[in-house]
């Protein structure tokens, strides 16, 4: 098999790194982006032949046309497409401050969707390509505290799923990948908290308290994900979505079997709306 061109953005910590570093040991190039790529510099000194480190914020679309023109230039397209730049993000709804929502949704929503948008063409013309998007569990459940996170991720993944059937007949692939705790920086120097209401300690506090002291302590191991969503691009069936890690597949289940119960227990009234003969 050739090797494949990934270009993987948020590179420099973290999942983005974990797949990186996948990437290479499988014989692949790598397109590394970060906002400040200087801290790529020694994923590049250890594969300088086949890894491009570039600046790119993904909330600004100069930079993404930029990374993929030079993208192309370095390796001549782009096979595997990785969405993983984003931060954490906790406070309760009344407390989210809009700007702030707003930053969360431009880099974890819109600017997946742009940098999507901007490698597609060249993976029409190869009939043949990956996108993955890095949601999390939280691309199915939400929970107090986390409603502008979730947000961007459920909104991540009603997109994806739209384009993996829009896609297809192309021969491109798209993967979902839905992680629970992992040993990354998503409680970091990024992680945004909004100001606190005083309301909402109940609800809230406890989220907050959770995030506060979850650093380090993640039983996930972002290296074991990486190999693991490299692998599903290897695979002859390369699923939809793709749950990481023991808490996410619980969580996610018990999320579905409340909402069958929730159609099963209320399935009379939810039928019951169509004219009467």
């Amino acid at each position: 098999m050739a090797s494949r061109v990934w270009m993987i953005t948020g590179s420099s910590a973290g999942f983005g790194r974990e797949i990186a570093e996948a990437a290479l040991r499988a014989g692949d190039l790598v397109v590394a982006t970060a906002r400040r790529p200087e801290t790529l510099d020694d994923l590049v000194a250890g594969a300088p032949e086949r890894v491009l480190a570039t600046a790119l914020d993904v909330t600004r679309p100069d930079q993404i046309e930029a990374a993929v023109a030079a993208a192309r230039g370095r390796f001549g397209r782009v096979d595997v497409l990785v969405n993983n730049a984003g931060h954490g993000s906790v406070g309760a709804v009344e407390e989210i401050d809009m700007g702030e929502l707003r930053e969360v949704m431009d880099t974890m929503f819109f600017g997946a969707v742009e940098l999507t948008k901007a490698v597609l063409p060249g993976m029409r013309d190869l009939g043949d390509g990956a996108i993955v998007q890095l949601s999390s569990m939280g691309g199915q459940i939400s929970a107090a505290g986390f409603g502008a996170y979730c947000s961007s991720k459920w909104a991540l993944e009603a997109m994806s799923a739209a384009l993996a059937e829009e896609v297809a007949p192309f021969g491109i692939r798209v993967l979902i990948v839905e992680p629970g705790q992992f040993r990354t920086e998503f409680a970091g120097a990024r992680m945004q908290r909004s100001a606190e209401i005083p309301a909402y300690a109940q609800t809230v506090g406890p989220t907050r308290e959770f995030i506060d002291g979850m650093g380090g302590t993640q039983p996930g191991d972002p290296r074991k994900a990486a190999e693991a969503i490299r692998s599903m691009l290897d695979s002859a069936e390369t699923p939809l979505r793709l749950a990481l890690g023991d808490d996410a597949v619980d969580a996610i289940r018990a999320e579905h079997s409340q909402r069958a119960a929730d159609l099963d227990g209320w399935e009379q009234i939810s039928r019951a709306m169509t004219f009467d003969a």
